[in-house]
């Protein structure tokens, strides 16, 4: 996978067939997608209205119906977000004070603890969704160009396309490592030995990153690296056209009626 290239490949991991032409939110400028996603979020996790947040995860729906998401993909995301929620979500009822509405096994399960879960739930999907309609949906390459002419630091754009690129090299190199310990009959314990070995597992994990970056940045430079990485095709990202432009219209006016619900 090249830095250059684009690096979507949802529909084909997911099966999908493929859509004719491109979706409504592939038609919009890059940017554009980038200030909705922050702006969208901004909003969510400002208003504490169920109502509000019921309409902004409408939104996000919709957005993702936009994008054409492949709907297998975006709900398998959408679970490993809730399974990592369900234990906050199952014990904020028992640990808010409020009003008691249950006592299930004896534990007593106010209204405050069920409506703050229900807004953490509500809040948490709605960015995810919109997240994935609005940036999921777009290519590194272009979304590290878009954040760079928004006046993002270069060099955290650098950081974003090459973790992007290299972590999946560093996934292989750590298992590399792991297979190495097994064959050496390591099996994981409580024992002072078996965190000494998983310490030396990281350690040795961050001397390969290192030497591998090092690598990268002489080759990089030897090939005439000035900070910058050119595209090999034309540049796609212009100026904010009618189809952008009505879109934040009507993106300002949902936003609009989510903060009017959550006063």
């Amino acid at each position: 996978m090249s830095l250059l290239g684009p690096c979507r490949c949802d529909a084909i991991l997911d099966g999908a067939e493929p859509q004719d032409g491109p979706s409504l939110m592939e038609r919009l400028d890059p940017r554009t997608r980038v200030i909705l996603a922050v702006l969208f979020a901004l909003v969510v996790v400002t208003v504490d209205a169920l109502a509000a947040l019921a309409l902004a995860l409408g939104v996000a729906v919709l957005a993702a119906a936009l994008a054409r998401l492949p709907l297998g993909l975006t709900l398998r995301r959408l679970l490993a977000l809730e399974g990592f929620m369900v234990a906050v979500l199952l014990l904020l009822p028992f640990t808010v004070e409020g009003r008691v509405v249950a006592e299930p096994l004896g534990f007593a399960a106010s209204a405050e603890g069920l409506r703050q879960a229900c807004v953490i739930a509500l809040r948490a999907n709605a960015v995810a969704v919109a997240l994935l309609a609005l940036l999921g949906s777009m290519d590194v390459v272009r979304l590290g160009r878009a954040l760079s002419r928004l006046g993002a630091p270069r060099r955290l754009v650098h950081l974003f396309l090459f973790t992007i690129r290299y972590i999946d090299v560093l996934d292989r190199e750590y298992r590399r490592l792991r297979l190495a310990m097994r064959a050496r009959a390591f099996r994981p314990a409580a024992g002072l030995h078996c965190w000494r070995s998983v310490g030396y597992l990281f350690g040795m994990l961050m001397v390969r990153s290192l030497e591998r970056a090092e690598r990268i940045d002489a080759a990089m430079r030897c090939r005439g690296f000035t900070g910058q990485f050119p595209s090999l095709e034309d540049d796609d990202i212009r100026p904010p056209g009618a189809l952008d432009w009505g879109l934040g219209a009507v993106s300002a006016v949902m936003l609009a009626l989510v903060v009017g619900l959550g006063v």
